[in-house]
């Protein structure tokens, strides 16, 4: 009996977030897209899948991530990209269904059908649209589900064939097929339909973060690709080097490099942004009495349990704020050859689907030094692959390498179909979008 095919694996790389972003803002030679446009060329090159758009919401949170809005960046690169995804991160807290569906119906128009939506609730920058609180986590997501109901329906309201080809150049609509969606909820009133033409892949690719109970079963229901669910997705921080000599030095080195004050900000952030960690003893562990219930937590309960367990574990504050840097995401320091063995160990696990690598172009951001290794990772993963006699696309010497097994001759991430009743997933095909945009 044979073994049923895995998916390949899907690659993925940042493209917001940089400081670089902030020396080109002031050189009037300089687009502060500059840098997004090597690494989205380095990608598409090299045959990655998609490009993800971090974004927060509130000044000096996390560096500089956030630094710029994701859908017009994303619109920018789409330009000067032909087949990789587009993966916009945005908040459905702070924006209206309407709105988001027209943003991210035309990106999916401008880039030719590449668009993706990681869909977020948000636990910071409610300063910025209200005087009120951040709502609860509960209400976040209550709020989400709603929008995500809304929105979806919105790109459906145009039926099949409502606009058509009329033989000669132009096109034909058939107005009743354009229906209104008379949504009347908790949170919105949308009378509907879009009024966009309908998209090329009818909805954008849908991600999904959230760790707690409710981000879980958002997930569950509208995510095709989730940090845990359906695809499951990690962020892949690598520190690499030619030995493990060098690897231990690096290490090392960033670790002497930590700016510990802001490192205490970063980690009391993790922990719930509600307790003050300046006079604690750097070389001793957290007391566990003010540690936060997880449950009275406002902010990111999945960023808060990941350390409050690390914190339960006897790490000194020095050990959890140096790893804080990496905000509860997966961490491998080694060569690159066992970096592809990490990355193997997981996918052949079956709990990794989809990788986020960092670091694809040169630059001045100490970050993205640190994070270079995508290439090599990539490299290695299919020299390990061609030695154990498995194709690899691309390597006829005129195609670069496809990296860690992403299958170049199908569309990326495709949407699984849904049941007759729209619930769930069949294992029967993939409606992908045609001819192939990513």
């Amino acid at each position: 009996m044979s073994t049923p095919r895995r998916r390949p694996l899907k690659t993925v790389t940042g493209v917001s977030g940089a400081v670089s972003t902030y020396a080109a803002a002031i050189d009037p030679q300089q687009s502060t897209v500059a840098a997004s446009i090597e690494i989205a060329k380095i990608a598409e090159a090299n045959k990655f899948d998609a490009l993800f758009a971090a974004d927060l919401l509130t000044f000096g949170a996390q560096g500089a991530i956030g630094a710029q809005e994701p859908l017009i960046f994303l619109s920018a690169l789409s330009a000067v990209t032909s087949h990789v995804g587009l993966i916009a991160t945005v908040t459905t807290t702070f924006h209206h269904p309407y709105n988001l569906a027209r943003l991210f119906g035309t990106l999916d128009h401008v880039s030719n059908g590449r668009a993706a939506w990681n869909a977020v609730t948000s636990s910071l920058g409610e300063e910025n649209y209200s005087n009120r609180d951040l709502p609860s986590p509960e209400e976040r997501y209550a709020r989400a589900t709603e929008s995500l109901e809304v929105i979806n329906a919105l790109f459906d309201s145009w039926r099949p064939g409502s606009l058509t080809s009329d033989g000669a150049g132009g096109t034909t609509l058939d107005a009743d097929r354009v229906r209104p969606i008379d949504h009347a909820g908790t949170y919105f009133t949308v009378k509907g339909p879009l009024n966009i033409p309908p998209l090329p892949q009818r909805r954008p690719v849908q991600f999904q973060a959230g760790q707690s109970a409710a981000g879980v079963e958002l997930g569950a229901r509208f995510a095709e690709v989730a940090y845990g669910l359906p695809l499951i997705m990690s962020s892949f921080h690598a520190t690499y080097g030619a030995s493990e000599e060098e690897v231990r030095r690096l290490v090392r080195e960033q670790e002497e490099a930590t700016d510990l004050d802001a490192g205490r900000i970063r980690l009391e952030d993790m922990l719930g942004g509600d307790l003050d960690l300046s006079g604690l003893p750097l070389d001793k562990p957290i007391p566990a009495d003010i540690l936060p219930d997880v449950r009275s937590v406002n902010r990111r309960r999945g960023r808060v349990e990941i350390f409050s367990r690390l914190a339960a574990s006897g790490r000194t504050l020095r050990e959890l704020i140096i790893a804080s840097k990496d905000t509860g995401h997966w961490a491998v320091a080694g060569t690159p050859e066992q970096l592809a063995d990490a990355v193997q160990e997981r996918y052949d696990a079956g709990v990794l689907d989809v990788i986020s690598l960092g670091g694809l172009a040169e630059g001045d951001d100490p970050g993205l030094r640190r994070q270079r290794p995508a290439a090599r990772t990539a490299a290695s993963r299919n020299r390990r692959q061609r030695l154990r006699g498995r194709h690899v696309p691309g390597q006829s010497g005129t195609t670069p390498a496809a990296p860690l097994g992403t299958d170049v001759s199908s569309p990326a991430l495709c949407r699984p179909r849904r049941s007759a009743r729209g619930r769930g997933r069949t294992t029967r095909g993939r409606r992908c979008p045609t001819p192939p945009r990513w």
